[in-house]
Parts: structure tokens; sequence; C-alpha cells
């Protein structure tokens, strides 16, 4: 059993953080995931408020959404562990902002990599100009704090550190450039890898922010916190993440033919319950199937859904060999298209499409709607998992509150 941290322990390491930085008379800026991470959010909201309070000129909170939904009033005070009156008078001082990544006048333009300089950071994969605008609040405080957790990620290869301001504060123009690059190593390669070429191009990005930059990297498991480690983002990132790998990725001796992917109910929508293959998709066998059981899902995508349907769910290959015809959509919709799919080929002549697995929806979403993208159904009524448990069948492998453990084979080599 993995052991875990006491909130007093945690406290501990949140005070020491915090009397380490320079805090007294600034604005500091706290930026926290959204609904759709395993987080303690209130735990630290409520450290950081009680240790920065009177130290602190200025304490707020920007919720990294990159391009998820915003919260509203009831899911910030759920989200934040608050009730509508402590936020009017016991933390009437503290704000709590959504990010915006679509509204040009909620970002500021830091700079330009330059496509010379990607082409180096992305291993020759891409080369071009890429501007690297941020959410413009950071530019009103004098330390920006990040505090989230750490897990496997399908396109950075880790979550956490500087990946709260790219994608979680960004812009449109890096969010699809990242999220493209991660899709051409693709993510059966780059998840659950620490250094990847993603990596450092928002480790890049992140040096031309104008403002000293510290976090809180977590490894969160679903029983508590297993460690919290404080210093510049990159330090505790890398702290963090090889953490993580330890006690977040489970190595299985052989691949299924069969999984059953049961996501949590903080996966809403196909864009993020897509994380329930990412993370099991290694383990399924070629030509096996992987089945995202989620009723509670009746959404594709509440930002990217109109695209999606447009496009459906292809293979890497699908989208390379019709660049032309693709290349003026949005980048991070075609990265999660292929992400979600899988490996696979798709010969351009026959125009025959060969995922390596087949991936199945077991949601709200109609057996039409699946059809339509390109993606296998089942209802979920016919499904019962504890029946499927049950029956110890050494072919399938049934995995409840999927989406933040990733499963390997042993034999998996890293990038």
């Amino acid at each position: 059993m993995q052991n875990l941290l006491s909130e007093s322990e945690v406290e501990k390491i949140v005070v020491k953080g915090l009397e380490s930085l320079p805090l007294a008379g600034k604005r500091v800026l706290v930026i926290v995931p959204d609904t759709t991470r395993t987080m303690p959010v209130p735990l630290f909201f409520r450290l950081i408020a009680q240790h920065l309070k009177g130290q602190a000129k200025k304490l707020d909170f920007l919720v990294a959404l990159g391009t998820h939904p915003p919260l509203d009033e009831p899911e910030l005070l759920q989200h934040f562990g608050i009730t509508a009156a402590q936020r009017t008078h016991e933390y009437g001082d503290i704000r709590i902002f959504n990010h915006a990544w679509k509204d040009p006048s909620a970002l500021t333009t830091l700079g330009t990599i330059s496509a010379q300089e990607m082409a180096v950071l992305t291993e020759d994969r891409l080369a071009m100009d890429v501007d690297i605008r941020l959410n413009r609040l950071i530019l009103d405080y004098d330390h920006l704090l990040i505090c989230g957790p750490v897990y496997p990620h399908e396109v950075v290869g880790f979550s956490g550190g500087n990946k709260y301001f790219f994608p979680g504060i960004a812009g449109p123009e890096i969010i699809d450039f990242t999220h493209w690059l991660g899709a051409l190593i693709t993510c059966h390669a780059i998840i659950g890898t620490r250094d990847t070429p993603v990596r450092r191009v928002i480790d890049r990005a992140a040096s031309l922010i104008p403002r000293p930059r510290h976090a809180f990297c977590c490894v969160v498991m679903h029983e508590g916190i297993a460690g919290c480690y404080f210093g510049t983002p990159e330090e505790a990132f890398r702290a963090a993440a090889d953490h993580s790998a330890q006690v977040h990725i489970r190595r299985v001796e052989k691949p299924f033919s069969q999984v059953l992917s049961i996501l949590p109910e903080m996966y809403q929508e196909v864009w993020v319950g897509g994380k329930g293959m990412y993370k099991l998709e290694p383990v399924v066998a070629d030509g096996g199937e992987l089945i995202l059981y989620a009723p509670h899902i009746h959404e594709i995508s509440l930002t990217h859904g109109k695209i999606i349907r447009q496009i459906g769910y292809h293979v890497l290959d699908y989208f390379v060999k019709q660049w032309d015809t693709f290349k003026h959509l949005p980048w991070g919709v075609l990265g999660h298209s292929t992400q979600l799919r899988g490996l696979g080929e798709y010969d351009a002549q026959t125009r025959l499409e060969r995922p390596r697995i087949q991936l199945t929806l077991a949601t709200g979403l109609s057996a039409e709607v699946c059809r339509s993208i390109n993606l296998g159904y089942r209802d979920p009524a016919n499904i019962d998992p504890s029946e499927w448990e049950a029956r110890k069948d050494p072919d399938v492998l049934v995995v409840r509150s999927a989406g933040e453990y990733l499963y390997r084979l042993a034999t998996h080599e890293t990038l």
C-alpha cells in the first residue's frame, strides 16, 4: 500500500514552500486545474489562503481550463470547497477566474518561437513560427503559483508543471501546435514519458513569461495524496513525474482481447473521457476491443463537438495522407481524433482505414451518432460491470475509475 500524506504533512510542505518565496506585499495568482482532474483543490485553496492572507497584497485563483467549458458559480463553489456565504465574506477579497482561451481580449502575446527553434525542439517534426499567447491576467500579478496534480498524459507524457500555462491558460496557437505535435509522436509512444519534445516546447514557451513562477506538483491517488513537491515548475514537475511513474503506471504480463474502461462522473464528455482509452490502449491486443463505459456521457464535446462530428475519429495516417483536406481545421481537434482512435494505418489509394483495435462507446450517445463519428456502439444498459468482473475471464480486463492510471505491458520501452 502506498504511503499517503496527512493533511498536516501537506500543510507543512505548503507553508515551507510559501515561506521560501518573497511574497510579502506582492500580488499572487494561483493557477489550479478544473474538475477533470483528481485534485484536492479545496485543501490547497484553504491552506494557501490561510497562509498568504495578511501577507500577500493580493491573492486570486485562475482555473486552467485549456479549451474545456468554463465552470459556473455553483461549480466553482463546489470545486473550491466553499459556500456562497464564505465566498462573499471569509474569502471576499479573493477572486476566482475561468480561463477564456478564445477571447482575444483576455490574452496577451509574450513573443514568438521561431520555425528554426521549433524544428530543434520538435526533432524536425514541425518547423513553423508560433505565437505564444497567455491569459493576460498574469501581467496583473507579481508572482505566479501553480498548484495541480501530475499524471501520465497523452499529449505531453506527464501532466503538471508548465502544462498549467500551456495549454492551461494559453491561446489557441500553442494549444493546437502542441496537441498536433503529440499526435505526430503518437499517444502510444509519448504517454508516461517524462522528457518529450512536447514538454520541451512547453518549457520553452514558459520561459517567455515575464513573472516569477513556482509550483506545488502533487501525486494524487484515488485514496489521497502520495507526494507533494515544491520548486520551480520544472523542478517540481520532474520530481512529481518520477513519483507518478512509480504509482500511476500498472504493468501487466500480456495484452487483453477485451477491455472494459469504466469512466468516472468527472468526465462529462467524450473529449475528456478519452483518457480511459489513452491509459488502457497499450494493453489491448491487436484486433481487440476497448469499450468506454459511461452511461452518464451525452456529449462528444461542448467546445469542439461540431468539428468532431464533421471529421469523425481516425488514425493518424488518415489526416497526414490527406493533409491538404484537413490542415485548415484546429490541429488540437485533429490531434484528439487520432489519439482517441489509436494506432492504425490508412491506405490513400484504397481509402481503407485499419485501426489496430476496435474502440466502442457504451455511453449516452446513440448508435447513429457513434457510427457517424467512426466509432463502435454498445448499449450501456446491456453491460453490467459487476457481472463482467465476476466472469474472471483472463482475456478480459475491467478497470473502474479509468483515466488516470496508465496500463502498460511489462515489455514496454519508453520514448
